[in-house]
């Protein structure tokens, strides 16, 4: 497969983890409950790392349990882990191969801590290392940049935080996400005209904040990967806290601000920067205010909640990447000095 038919097979990648794991993740579920952890240790790396602050968000919001993202090197090179008492300590890797993430979850079991690991591959060290496994199942991902491994890993961590809670708890919210995420990659061709504006872009910032946070890296990472343009992710307060310095007229911000908690912040940071700094504004969004600000704006199907919205916002992103890249002649399959697999200690 393509990168451009990977991103497009996402819808049909979800439907199907939902309708084959979702029993086994309420299962895991019950055993994670059972253990009576205090808070969650997450270790990962590049995509997987951007899934992570995802779950920092859904399972702090939604389960109320604290996410800390484990800095691998305290284990792998220092070996002076933290004590783990009453931690879920989960790692996320597409291919679990890299060592450092395995050495996290290993010491978790070594220390008596419940461990979780997200993979696409079941045979993986980090598999089998792990007590719990999600199998993220989407088929095999050939093109280096990671698209459908990412929203299978949203995905797995949305089904675990519905497991987490009372039965049927946003299980219905849940099962729209496929037909959205569908929904928004229709925008294929508006995209890539969009792109076209960008061609010779060589710097950028992208803003989001909450749970598009994640989707604010996750965009920065693929322009980074593909189109070779240095991208900045920030959450829209750390971005008043310095970044904002750098905007002048004509400055690409890209922002992710779709409907929920986040977008009343969000918005007059993004007016400011409109009509006081004259910046180039593409956004991401499915609120009218918003979009109507936009140089460049990008409609997202509206009314998703805003816990399941990194799913539908990051499509158009990684659309608008491929396109980007397509369009200055680049590798989009291979891009330079990066593999498929990169294993870290």
């Amino acid at each position: 497969m393509s990168l451009k038919s990977e991103i497009l097979d996402q819808p049909a990648v979800l439907r199907r983890l939902l309708a084959t794991r979702m029993d086994d993740v309420r299962r895991m579920a019950q055993e994670i409950a059972r253990r009576k952890v205090d808070f969650v240790l997450l270790a990962a790396r590049g995509t997987s790392d951007n899934a992570g602050l995802y779950a920092k968000y859904v399972w702090g919001i939604r389960n109320r349990l604290p996410v800390a993202l484990a800095a691998p090197s305290m284990f792998s090179v220092y070996r002076s882990p933290p004590l783990l008492e009453h931690a879920l300590v989960v790692g996320i890797s597409q291919s679990g191969q890299s060592p450092d993430i395995v050495s996290v979850v290993q010491e978790g079991r070594r220390q008596g801590a419940p461990t979780l690991a997200i993979t696409d591959d079941p045979s993986s060290p980090l598999a089998r290392t792990a007590d719990l496994v999600i199998f993220t199942d989407t088929g095999t991902e050939r093109s280096v940049a990671a698209t459908k491994t990412y929203t299978a890993q949203l995905m797995a961590i949305a089904m675990l935080s519905i497991g987490l809670q009372p039965v049927g708890e946003g299980q219905r919210e849940l099962e729209l996400v496929p037909d959205l995420v569908r929904q928004a990659l229709r925008l294929d061709a508006i995209v890539e005209q969009t792109a076209a504006r960008y061609r010779e872009m060589t710097k950028c910032v992208v803003l989001g904040r909450g749970f598009n946070y994640a989707t604010a890296h996750e965009w920065s990472l693929k322009l980074k990967e593909l189109t070779y343009v240095v991208a900045a992710p920030y959450s829209s307060a750390d971005f008043l806290h310095g970044p904002v310095a750098l905007m002048d007229r004509g400055f690409p911000v890209l922002a992710v601000a779709p409907s929920g908690a986040a977008l009343p912040e969000l918005l007059p940071i993004l007016k400011e920067l409109v009509l006081s700094r004259e910046v180039d504004l593409l956004i991401i969004s499915d609120d009218a205010e918003a979009l109507a600000l936009a140089d460049a704006p990008l409609a997202i199907p509206a009314g998703v909640p805003e816990w399941l919205s990194p799913f539908v916002a990051i499509g158009p992103g990684q659309l608008f990447c491929h396109h980007l890249a397509a369009l200055r002649g680049l590798d989009v399959e291979h891009p330079r000095g990066l593999q498929k697999v990169t294993k870290t200690w």
